[in-house]
């Protein structure tokens, strides 16, 4: 699932001590989950995450995150009981168009609240190519990337070669300041449950009412039909075709192959398994040695066209085989 999760107090983050320490939380959890973060920006009362849950465990992951950080925010300022108001608000996003106008309504909140929204547009621009708590200055190569951040799926849908392509969102980022977004701001008014076109919504819609009449409301539940698994033994071969190698490659280590990184990639993806199972299927050890080669995975598609091209076949291949079920 992919989304956009807010969570709201009074005072979120007191200073950049508070935030330094939730973005620790943050990179430590999406390991952990096996989360993948496209972006984040953390504000003063919330924060905003888009991310997608391949092992459709989007509520244990916001509750490890909110409780982590609610542990060391009660003992810095001397408080005690909840710190988040309500529940974390999560919607399903369609597509890339979807998901490329949410990361630009997302990164421009710091300018685009309070005292901000009347400063001069340069002053404005300047402030966000510089804010230190969020992804945007990474994107743009303002800033050092963050290594538990993927990049590339929204950076790859820029036009020209690859090298152009931060240049190419920040035009694209900042031309919201200028222009705005009419067409994806109502789309995100339409639903409190989706982002997408008017199929989609409906869809959405409709099946979250079957489950609230059947009372069961637990999102994985709600979501059964985005996020069934692949049977493992299915995952394999369709790599193994794509990438014309027998499936006994995948477990071997080479220098330099993207095959591992790959395969555990839509072993988690599609096959919903963890990273210590994934490391057993691939003869990789342990857990930590699979999220070392995730991690390392996002520059190597950002560098290499073919690469790309051969894990979007093989992620089509694996959604119609998850879809069909």
């Amino acid at each position: 699932m992919i989304g956009d999760s807010r969570l709201e107090l009074s005072r979120l983050f007191y200073d950049d001590a508070d935030r330094e320490r939730f973005v620790n939380r943050l990179a430590d959890r999406v390991r952990q989950y096996g989360i993948r973060l496209y972006l984040f920006v953390c504000m003063t009362n919330h924060f905003h995450l888009v991310f997608e849950t391949p092992q459709a465990n989007c509520s244990r992951f916001m509750h490890s995150l909110s409780t982590a950080y609610t542990v060391y925010y009660n003992l810095r300022h001397g408080r005690h009981g909840h710190l988040l108001d309500g529940r974390y608000k999560a919607r399903v996003v369609e597509g890339d168009e979807y998901l490329l106008g949410l990361t630009r309504y997302v990164h421009l909140n710091p300018v685009k609240v309070g005292a901000m929204e009347r400063t001069p547009l340069q002053d404005r621009i300047a402030y966000l190519r510089q804010y230190p708590w969020s992804t945007y200055p990474g994107y743009i190569g303002e800033r050092k990337a963050f290594d538990f951040v993927e990049y590339g799926s929204a950076l790859s849908q820029m036009s020209g070669k690859r090298a152009e392509w931060p240049q190419r969102y920040r035009e694209f980022v900042e031309s919201g300041l200028a222009q705005g977004d009419e067409g994806f701001e109502a789309a995100l008014k339409a639903s409190p449950r989706c982002i997408g076109g008017d199929v989609f919504r409906k869809w959405v819609d409709q099946l979250y009412q079957d489950q609230v009449e059947r009372r069961e409301l637990r999102e994985d539940i709600a979501y059964r039909r985005c996020t069934e698994a692949v049977p493992v033994a299915e995952i394999l071969p369709i790599l193994s075709e794509v990438f014309g190698v027998d499936v006994e490659s995948f477990r071997q280590r080479r220098r330099n192959s993207p095959l591992r990184a790959v395969a555990a990639r839509m072993l988690i993806r599609f096959g919903v398994q963890t990273q210590r199972q994934v490391a057993e299927h691939l003869d990789m050890g342990t857990g930590g040695a699979v999220s070392l080669q995730l991690r390392a995975l996002p520059q190597r598609l950002a560098k290499d066209r073919r690469l790309r091209g051969q894990v979007q076949q093989i992620e089509n291949r694996l959604s119609q085989r998850r879809i069909s079920r």
